[in-house]
């Protein structure tokens, strides 16, 4: 009897050590409920677009389909809230450092190499769209590193979370039904993975500049910027002729700058539509012929009736360079003067 009632007082114990460790915490509970919280209002949100794609056509299966499981990245979100914009007073860092990291040896070789295996294409690429394929080339490089990295965040996820955490929400929330609209159209929902911030494939397209400017470029019927080398330069030529390309003009030059230039008297009153912090650094325009009576030389080939700004993106005495509109529609595509200035200097090198 003394060792059946031993027993009971056991499995009493173990019962009630059971019953306490299954019990959450204050704190636990506290992020339970907030997690709850948080999905249910991501998927209460979801439902809104869900609303506003159905509006524009997409099928209910592709809605379900890509709305299913998914939940919101706490990793997109702090990774947004990170951005250098988030400080503008922080001040630009150096651009040599930058330069030496995006065209180096390497990059450059690849990039040639590349050339030379596509070269079959570019003569018509070039005279449809007008960009030369060395700007083409260098896009594709820096963007992705000729394709060796497109990134590997779940895009629905990732754009679902920006639309939904608020900061663009404008801009990701239309991303997002345009997501909804190439799984519609036959883009295979696994094959949506991308950066962070919603960009994919070779030339880092979001879904509305897919839809819009994609090409098919080897004429097979599908529209590839993943792995298809036609369609990928097809398709950043197509978004560089979009925005404004002019054929035939450089991107620019570098140039050598007298120390006595009046650069407070060149500077820049007009205020861009977009991309305005990058603007703010350069010139006001002049034609490259006046700019060379005012001393300063261009370091290559360019027309003396071609207008250019003069940027020296580490201030006076260092680089510098003379940017034409070309420059300008490389900005297009990503609004950085280190970006831009990259673009153009590895074009050179592939060209050779």
């Amino acid at each position: 009897m003394a060792r059946l009632r031993a027993i009971r007082r056991f499995s009493a114990s173990l019962w009630l050590a059971v019953a306490v460790a299954l019990v959450p915490l204050p704190g636990a509970r506290a992020q339970v409920d907030e997690d709850t919280a948080r999905k249910a209002g991501f998927d209460a949100y979801l439902q809104q677009l869900a609303a506003h794609a159905r509006a524009q056509g997409v099928r209910a299966a592709t809605i379900d389909s890509v709305l299913a499981g998914l939940t919101p990245d706490p990793a997109v979100v702090e990774l947004d809230r990170a951005q250098p914009e988030m400080n503008p007073a922080a001040a630009p860092p150096d651009f040599a450092p930058y330069l030496r990291a995006h065209v180096d040896a390497a990059r450059i070789a690849e990039g040639r190499a590349l050339y030379g295996e596509v070269r079959p294409y570019l003569p018509g690429i070039e005279a449809r769209y007008g960009v030369p394929a060395s700007i083409i080339l260098s896009i594709w490089g820096n963007e992705t590193n000729y394709g060796r990295y497109t990134g590997n965040f779940d895009l629905a996820r990732s754009i679902a979370t920006l639309a939904w955490e608020g900061r663009r929400r404008e801009l990701f929330a239309g991303e997002f039904i345009a997501l909804l609209k190439m799984v519609d159209e036959g883009v295979p929902r696994a094959r949506l993975k991308g950066s962070w911030a919603g960009a994919f494939g070779n030339p880092q397209f979001l879904p509305s500049t897919y839809l819009r400017l994609a090409q098919d470029g080897d004429s097979d019927g599908v529209r590839d910027i993943w792995s298809d080398k036609p369609d990928t330069m097809a398709s950043i030529a197509n978004y560089l002729r979009d925005a404004g390309w002019r054929p035939g003009e450089p991107w620019g030059v570098r140039a050598m700058v007298p120390e006595n230039l009046d650069r407070a008297g060149l500077a820049s009153t007009l205020v861009a539509p977009s991309c305005t912090r990058v603007e703010a650094r350069r010139s006001r325009w002049l034609t490259v012929g006046e700019w060379r009576k005012l001393g300063v030389t261009p370091e290559a080939p360019i027309g003396d009736d071609v207008l250019a700004a003069l940027l020296e993106p580490d201030g006076p005495g260092k680089s510098a360079f003379l940017l034409t509109g070309n420059y300008r529609v490389i900005l297009e595509y990503n609004c950085s003067n280190f970006y831009a200035l990259s673009v153009g200097l590895l074009a050179d090198e592939i060209a050779g």
